[in-house]
């Protein structure tokens, strides 16, 4: 499942129901606001602030990746990290600060919900990418792809069944970790450099089930499913993940704001 996230006001959930690096980000972007920082101001190196904030240095780049797309910090090469522009996010006390729209796994929306995902891997490979999903992708035909496939469940229910196709490029690590306890999202968020899922391409729509769904699911033959296409890219603008989720129809609701801008 991946649905729009807007950054809520501090408070409204508990400090421990966000991933790591976002708790690290928030730590740096308070640090910097006491400190009155300025835009050009250098950072300390990634070494010293992961000691100060006692993550790992993966984390410590996810939560500077994090700043970097809510353009708060900026890299330049060989030189470490600069303040960007703090003037955009203000003290939570005067203005609740947002952040642009994230995409969000399964493990995300449960953790924020108070469920409990799990999750059954029928099959995860390491295969070439077909001309289509390399289209789609942005990688050369024939590839490494990583493909797997999982039942997802909330509180022990099954949701729905997820096919994800990633490029091996992107997250090598993606192919040594164990998805039936593992979040997707956070393995590519801990990958170096991170990969942050940011903007999602998404299309629904509903068919009858297939033979192989009525048995995985339990259903009869006449339940409908809401099949979900998915295409995700990350803070660098670039797809990372083709994802195909089905849905029972009596398990899933989708909702969206549309605007005119």
């Amino acid at each position: 499942m991946t649905v729009a996230r807007t950054r809520m006001p501090r408070g409204l959930f508990a400090d421990d129901a966000l991933p790591l690096y976002e708790r690290t980000a928030g730590q740096l972007l308070d640090d910097l606001r006491a400190s009155a920082a300025r835009a050009g101001d250098r950072l300390p190196s990634e070494r010293a602030l992961a000691t100060r904030y006692a993550v790992s240095r993966v984390t410590l780049r996810a939560a500077l990746a994090d700043l970097e797309a809510r353009g708060v910090v900026r890299p330049a090469s060989s030189r470490g990290w600069f303040v960007a522009d703090l003037d955009q996010f203000p003290e939570p006390a005067t203005a609740p600060t947002t952040a642009a729209p994230q995409v969000q796994g399964l493990a995300d929306f449960a953790r924020l919900n108070g469920l409990t995902p799990s999750s059954r891997v029928l099959s995860a490979t390491v295969r070439p990418a077909t001309v289509s999903e390399a289209e789609s992708l942005r990688i050369a035909p024939g590839a490494d792809l990583f493909d797997l496939h999982r039942l997802r469940f909330l509180d022990g229910l099954l949701v729905v069944l997820e096919h994800n196709r990633l490029p091996l490029a992107a997250c090598p690590a993606l192919a040594e970790t164990d998805f039936n306890a593992a979040s997707l999202y956070a393995t590519l968020r801990a990958a170096d450099p991170p990969q942050m899922p940011r903007v999602a391409d998404y299309s629904c729509e509903a068919r009858h089930p297939t033979p192989r769904e009525i048995e995985l699911f339990e259903i009869a033959e006449t339940m409908p499913m809401l099949v979900a296409t998915t295409l995700t890219f990350n803070q660098a603008g670039r797809p990372i993940e083709l994802t195909t989720q089905v849905y029972r129809g009596d398990r899933y609701r989708f909702r969206a704001s549309i605007t005119n801008r």
